[in-house]
């Protein structure tokens, strides 16, 4: 009688598994990073993934050869990219800029994101019904849920974007009292 192996079908595919959650969750982060213009951790992250991830294919490629470790890394790799995405959106690494355009009238968008402390540029323009203005702020990405809430309590039926931006030169940003961002913001003032 056949005793079971557990290392080949229960604890090499759970290695298999939580070692590619790991090294996919680095990935997007380091795929992340890059597109935010954040180069100085990226290799790092990179060197890392690529490590975890060489010795998962060998362990595949050498002794895993069943079901449940193929399984096993193709469930870590989803994983890792739900966890990836999700460690994304809680950093909220970025800058954004918001365009809004609104009828004539819409200085009270103006004055409402500057009295928050945000700095913003209008220009009149000429939209399909008549006469608009284009409203633009940056903001970091932690604060674009507060300036939407500010968009649409100031002006429900605004037409408004959100763009990345990869950089920013000069500008007035609110003083906020936590945040990875802040310092960054107060290098780019000086």
């Amino acid at each position: 009688m056949e005793t079971f192996d557990w290392y080949t079908w229960v604890i090499l595919p759970l290695i298999v598994f939580l070692a590619r959650v790991t090294d996919v969750t680095l990935g997007t982060m380091r795929i992340i990073f890059l597109s935010r213009g954040r180069k100085a951790l990226a290799p790092l992250l990179g060197f890392v993934e690529v490590l975890i991830w060489i010795t998962v294919v060998s362990q595949i490629v050498g002794g895993a050869r069943n079901l449940a470790a193929y399984f096993a890394y193709a469930a870590g790799f989803a994983v890792g990219n739900f966890f990836g995405m999700v460690i994304e959106d809680k950093l909220a690494i970025g800058t954004l800029v918001v365009r809004a355009i609104l009828p004539k009238d819409g200085n009270s968008l103006v004055e409402r994101l500057r009295e928050e402390g945000y700095g913003v540029t209008f220009v009149d323009g000429q939209g399909a019904s008549g006469a608009v203005i284009l409203v633009y702020t940056v903001v970091m990405r932690r604060e674009l849920e507060q300036v939407i809430r500010i968009i649409q309590d100031v002006s429900p039926k605004a037409f408004f974007t959100v763009e990345e931006l990869r950089s920013v030169q000069q500008g007035i940003f609110p003083v906020r009292s936590s945040g990875m961002g802040e310092e960054f913001f107060r290098r780019k003032r000086k």
